[in-house]
């Protein structure tokens, strides 16, 4: 089915067929994509496929799945963002990434600031205000009135001294997306390195690391990477690895070749053992197991996206993203979202969320309402018939 959805050269997609690929969509209308995305059946065999192996074991060709595709995860996740295999590591989360490049980076010392706005992850907020009791200065910028942050209020506050500027891609709370080479620039004048949360861009908007001129990001892959959770992964580049961002911590996943030297028979070598250590990302930054099903299913999402180009899944969710931020302030709800925001969420203000999900729940409606805000995110398996019924429902 994935296969006869994605366009041959010059085809257009065919978006029924990939809506197919989502059964949740035909049960319930589920505007949360950006909290976590349905998954495709055709991930799901991929994931299935190296659970049979460890039922059944390696007979009737069942070994091929043994790895899960875990490189393959790697590679793809790479070219989607422009960067090599080797500046990619596997990490458990986004915030696991995140933690990884602030502790090797050393910056709770109180020798360096950090720099992070309002429109962070609110977990990243957490990490970096909990580092301030270790001694880190931290300065973080302030939301505007547009519902943005502005790239002078940022520059007033990084200085010789900033370590890190980290920021989201694409906020979680309003779809916002900053002007992230600018930032880069900042950072660099100044000799600090710029860290993207790329979660809620990853799969629905194009990134290009070395466009952007990135030195970390990180993402896991429940969300627009259509996955499951548990398995995410951390870009590092290449001339910082290791050296300005240092390894923090170590495990089996790090060697190749590792021989014991202290029993009968081993071949001669320093007690108690020797090895062979890894080069890239994954050996400096990769502790111990990864989530080997989730990588399956990872790889097979990535395929597909790859395929289907992250243009194209932008040019057919971009009408039903403009429908919702033209009608949904005119129902009462404004929006948090600036204008000409190019991503597929968007957030507006409620004034009464119980009374509105409630209502949305008796629709078989779900999407996010929190704080008296609701985000509505839009992916491919919608159509417009989705948005008017919501519109209809929100009303």
């Amino acid at each position: 089915m994935a296969a006869s959805a994605v366009p041959m050269a010059g085809a257009a997609p065919d978006w029924s067929g990939i809506r197919a690929q989502f059964p949740w969509a035909g049960k319930q209308l589920f505007l949360n994509p950006a909290g976590w995305h349905p998954m495709r059946i055709s991930a799901i065999r991929s994931m299935q496929s190296y659970l049979d192996f460890k039922l059944n074991g390696p007979t009737e060709g069942r070994a091929r799945h043994a790895s899960g595709s875990q490189e393959e995860a790697r590679r793809l996740f790479a070219q989607l963002i422009n960067a090599s295999p080797e500046e990619i590591a596997f990490v458990q989360s986004t915030l696991m990434g995140e933690n990884l490049v602030s502790a090797g980076l050393d910056i709770a010392s109180n020798k360096y600031n950090v720099v992070t706005d309002e429109l962070h992850y609110e977990g990243s907020l957490y990490l970096y205000q909990s580092l301030r009791q270790q001694g880190l200065d931290l300065r973080i910028v302030r939301l505007r009135g547009d519902h943005t942050i502005h790239l002078k209020d940022v520059e007033a506050v990084t200085d010789g001294k900033t370590r890190l500027i980290a920021t989201s891609l694409v906020s979680y709370q309003n779809g916002w997306r900053p002007n992230v080479r600018a930032l880069a620039d900042l950072a660099h004048s100044h000799g600090a390195y710029l860290y993207c949360d790329v979660i809620q861009a990853a799969g629905a908007v194009p990134i290009d690391v070395r466009a952007l001129d990135l030195d970390f990001c990180a993402c896991s892959g429940y969300k627009w990477l259509m996955g499951d959770r548990g398995l995410g992964f951390l870009y590092v580049r290449r001339s910082l690895q290791g050296k300005i961002m240092r390894r923090t911590q170590f495990g089996d996943r790090q060697f190749s070749d590792f021989q014991y030297h202290m029993f009968p028979h081993d071949p001669p070598g320093p007690r108690p053992a020797s090895w062979k250590p890894r080069t890239g990302a994954g050996a400096l930054y990769e502790v111990g197991n990864i989530a080997t099903a989730v990588a399956a299913g990872h790889a097979d999402n990535l395929r597909f996206i790859l395929e289907l180009g992250v243009g194209s899944i932008q040019d057919y969710v971009r009408p039903m993203v403009a429908k919702l931020r033209k009608e949904l302030p005119g129902l009462g709800y404004p929006t948090l979202t600036p204008p000409d925001t190019p991503t597929p969420t968007s957030a507006f203000i409620v004034a009464k969320p119980e009374a509105l999900s409630a209502k949305l729940a008796r629709a078989n409606i779900d999407t996010k309402i929190q704080w008296n805000q609701m985000r509505v995110s839009v992916s491919v398996y919608h159509s417009m018939a989705d948005i008017d019924r919501f519109l209809n429902a929100a009303g």
